[in-house]
Formats: structure tokens, C-alpha cells, sequence
């Protein structure tokens, strides 16, 4: 059994996530404020933590920043792009802002409680799509997906930093060191040809632009 600490001085919502999560069997413990959540962190490690920003005492960006080895999913009524942007760079997982649909919050649980569990190393997993670096493969729904060195490159990037948004200038310098066609105009062109292959046997568009900003890799719940 997954245990879950949620992190809001919210009562209602509290007991609403609470209620949700114990339903779906998770184990789930509480804190009220960035003091509390940090003492009750030395002494347990849940295997998630649902945050909220606007926290008594310390926030939650501080609490944020604190937090290493656990992935953490920002609850928030904060709506704005930067904002989201910020906290994604300062290591949340992934965020969803309130009020939020329970169906949708419980997909992003599951999805962050499976990528957790995922093999470490040279296997990463996201959905369908598993890829060996070891043996520069990538399979979608169990089929061998034929990339060029630029399209696996960019996939391994994203599979590396699932449900985060990877910037324009963050992708072209990272991906330079695995390949030498890594210019601003021919992103889009590898980012079209790598969407299409990955389509084509499962059915889904993986990856994501977000606009002004970069791609990211889709929740395959949606």
C-alpha cells in the first residue's frame, strides 16, 4: 500500500483528498503548516505528498525546496503559467489547481506512484513507451519505434523529466551532446516526426506544447 501525506491547512479539502485517497486505498497521514509537514518528514517518508502553497509558517515553496526523493504534486488555486512553470523547475513533479476533478487528481496519483516504481537505470518507462538506453530502444505498446539519433534524444530528455515542461533552450543545449542536428529550426520538424511515430501504434500524442515555453510529455490518462 502507497501512503500519501497531504500537506494543507484546508480542512475541507484536507478531508475531501483524505476521504478520496483512503477510498482508492492509500494510506494517508496529514500536516497543517510547513513546520509540522517538515518534523513529520523525519520521521516518515510517504511515497507522495500532496502540497498546498498558501501554508501557516513556512510555505509551500519553502517546504518544496526541502523535500528530496519523494515526488510531490503542488495543489494549488494558483492558475498562473509562471507559477507553475517556477514550481515544476523547483522539483514538483506536477501541479493541479483547485478546485480540481478527484477523477483527474487520482490519474496524476497513480501516474507519479508508477513512474516511482518504474526500473531505475538503463529502463524508463512512461505509459506505453519504454526505452532502454542501454540499447538505444524504444517500444510503444510493445512495438519497436524506429528514431533518428535527434527524435531519441529529445524522447529521452522528456522520459528522463516526466509530467515537467522542458524549455526551448533547455532541450536544444541538452540534446546537443547527444546530437549534432539539434537547431531551433529543426525542433519543430523532429518534434512533428517523433509525435507521428509514437502515435501511430498507441493511438495518443505524447508530447505536448506549451505555448511560449516548450514540450512536455502528456498524462496517458488524458
Amino acid at each position: 500500500m502507497s501512503n500519501i501525506m497531504v500537506i494543507d491547512d484546508d480542512i475541507y479539502i484536507g478531508n475531501l483528498l483524505e476521504e478520496v485517497l483512503l477510498g482508492q486505498g492509500y494510506g494517508v497521514s496529514r500536516a497543517y503548516s510547513g513546520t509540522e509537514a517538515l518534523l513529520l518528514l523525519k520521521e516518515r517518508k510517504p511515497d507522495l505528498i500532496l502540497l498546498d502553497l498558501m501554508l501557516p509558517g513556512i510555505n509551500g515553496e519553502e517546504v518544496l525546496a526541502q523535500i528530496t526523493g519523494i515526488p510531490v504534486i503542488v495543489v494549488s488555486a494558483k492558475a498562473d503559467v509562471e507559477d507553475k512553470v517556477k514550481l515544476l523547475f523547483g522539483g514538483a513533479a506536477d501541479y493541479i489547481t483547485k478546485p480540481f476533478d478527484t477523477k483527474e487528481l487520482l490519474a496524476r496519483v497513480a501516474v507519479q506512484l508508477r513512474n516511482k516504481k518504474a526500473p531505475a537505470g538503463d529502463v524508463l518507462i512512461f505509459g506505453d513507451l519504454v526505452m532502454d538506453t542501454r540499447e538505444y530502444s524504444v517500444t510503444a505498446s510493445g512495438e519497436r519505434i524506429r528514431l533518428t539519433r535527434t527524435e531519441y534524444a529529445i524522447l529521452k530528455l522528456l522520459m528522463q523529466n516526466p509530467s515537467q515542461v522542458i524549455t526551448r533552450s533547455v532541450l536544444l543545449e541538452r540534446i546537443s551532446y547527444d546530437t549534432p542536428d539539434g537547431g531551433e529550426s529543426s525542433l519543430k520538424v523532429h518534434i512533428s516526426n517523433l509525435r507521428k511515430k509514437l502515435k501511430q501504434p498507441t493511438g495518443r500524442d505524447y508530447i505536448e506544447a506549451v505555448w511560449g515555453i516548450g514540450f512536455k510529455l502528456r498524462d496517458p490518462k488524458e
